[in-house]
């Protein structure tokens, strides 16, 4: 056989850089070295390198594709590989996009290595360099007595794994599943710059089938937030609790695309920015890095942890799996309010960069689509403008939408964070949320009161007490809307 050597290195800077490479051979069937790690997740396969790989390949033609994260070029070769002796190669990469130069730096906030993962240390040192992520959280999970490869890691700050350009963290994903183990009951937080596990890391069914489903959710928000952490709601809102936590202010931000397209869609979370939550949009990959997701924080500088947390706590930020996007209404940007009188127009205008074809760009208010633009053809760079008349109190936001498909498979998209807006009349869309959520919160408890295991009366008085606390923010704001 013969044998393939292979260099990638960055164009601007002549560099070896992390890549993952995908090789397939004259028989079509998809090559690595026997040490590598492989990418985990749906679509190609890929094999990790450090910027240098070698493997044994047939005579023939053999495809070599090279990708780094989303903001690079991918770089593709076909060679001819002797039946003897070495073909040496070098695949370059260049960045259509360097968003980091702007203060925009990307992160994952979703991130599990499973049971059957046998080199964790090696994935996680290699995982934020192929994806050129600025911010990766690797977090603990506890299901029965699986014992996942992440949880190894103890929370905080994981210094072996980061520099100066990455920055490398152990979280939580605290979890409450109900009916069967795979069904989401109050749901599933992340919990972000944390330095201690917040306990009970999971209750009820992913424990046993006698563990209580207690405490709630919301008493890990508040002990995480005691440590100076941040919840991230995971899974596009799913869970009983999202509702009672959003509305009693537990949570900083808001996990769509998680970790992929889901059956919520936005719904949830327009009915929580309708219902008045500000709430930034934030993305993750979960299982693995098994997607391109991504959220990027606007800094407005180099790359700085803490810059970058409190970027997404304010909500400048936009979620994505390749395409960048930025909004301005009123020449203010995602997490910012404009205040305006009710009627009054407000310009708004969406800019994308894409490597990836987008074939349609909405801007979009309290979730209802006000302006869009479709491109059969296809854009990589584009524009979409308009005067938005706002009758009320809401938000806005723009998103991407593309035929076109990344190497997972997985459909181009991209969302911003919302801009809001202020003019001093509540929008009918509140009511309408506040009256969705009223309904969802007495469901759960009637689930928490005839299906819900606990060890005393008090547990069971304490969730409902709590889903009654968060239930009476709506009752309020129809009230209000009564009043009017």
């Amino acid at each position: 056989m013969g044998r393939l050597t292979g260099r990638i290195i960055d164009k601007a800077t002549g560099e070896p850089v992390e890549a993952r490479v995908q090789v397939i051979g004259p028989n079509g069937n998809f090559s690595h070295p026997s040490d590598a790690l492989l990418k985990v997740g749906t679509g190609a396969p890929f094999f990790y390198s450090d910027g240098a790989f070698d493997l044994d390949v047939g005579r023939g033609k053999v495809k070599i594709v090279a990708e780094r994260g989303t903001e690079y070029v991918p770089a593709e070769l076909i060679v001819d590989s002797p039946l003897q002796g070495a073909v040496a190669v070098e695949l370059e990469l260049e960045r259509w996009n360097a968003l980091g130069e702007q203060g925009w730096h990307p992160g994952n906030t979703h991130i599990h290595y499973d049971e059957k993962e046998q080199r964790p240390d090696d994935r996680l040192s290699l995982d934020p360099r192929v994806e050129d992520l600025r911010m990766t959280a690797i977090s603990i999970l506890k299901r029965w007595e699986l014992e996942y490869a992440s949880n190894k890691y103890a929370p905080g700050f994981l210094n072996e794994f980061s520099s100066t350009h990455y920055y490398v963290q152990c979280g939580e994903e605290n979890r409450h599943n109900a009916l069967a183990s795979h069904s989401i009951g109050y749901g599933h937080i992340m919990l972000l710059n944390i330095r201690n596990v917040v306990n009970p890391v999971s209750r009820g069914l992913l424990v046993d089938a006698f563990d209580p489903d207690y405490p709630p959710l919301s008493y890990a928000c508040d002990d995480t937030h005691r440590q100076g952490g941040i919840v991230i709601w995971c899974h596009n809102g799913q869970g009983m609790e999202a509702p009672v936590a959003a509305a009693l202010g537990k949570l900083d931000a808001f996990n769509l695309f998680d970790p992929q397209w889901m059956d919520p869609e936005y719904d949830i979370y327009y009915r929580m920015l309708n219902a008045g939550f500000k709430l930034p949009a934030s993305t993750g990959s979960d299982w693995f890095v098994s997607s391109a997701n991504r959220v990027y924080a606007d800094t407005g500088r180099a790359f700085e942890y803490a810059d970058w947390l409190a970027a997404l706590k304010q909500g400048k930020t936009f979620i994505t799996n390749g395409p960048a996007l930025r909004l301005t209404v009123a020449d203010q940007e995602p997490g910012a309010e404009v205040y305006t009188p009710a009627g009054s127009a407000l310009p708004a205008s969406a800019t994308w960069q894409s490597h990836y074809p987008i074939h349609r760009a909405e801007i979009i208010f309290n979730g209802a689509v006000v302006a869009a633009e479709s491109y059969p053809s296809g854009s990589k760079n584009g524009s979409l403008t308009a005067d938005l008349s706002v009758p009320s109190d809401g938000w806005i936001a723009t998103r991407l939408y593309s035929d076109a498909r990344d190497s997972f498979a997985q459909p181009i998209w991209a969302h911003t964070s919302p801009v809001y807006v202020k003019t001093g009349t509540a929008a009918p869309e509140r009511a309408e949320a506040a009256r969705w959520f009223d309904d969802h919160i007495d469901k759960s408890l009637e689930w928490v009161t005839k299906k819900g295991k606990f060890y005393t009366d008090s547990q069971r008085k304490e969730v409902l007490d709590l889903f009654k606390q968060g239930q009476a923010v709506y009752k309020a704001m129809l009230q209000e809307e009564l009043a009017q």
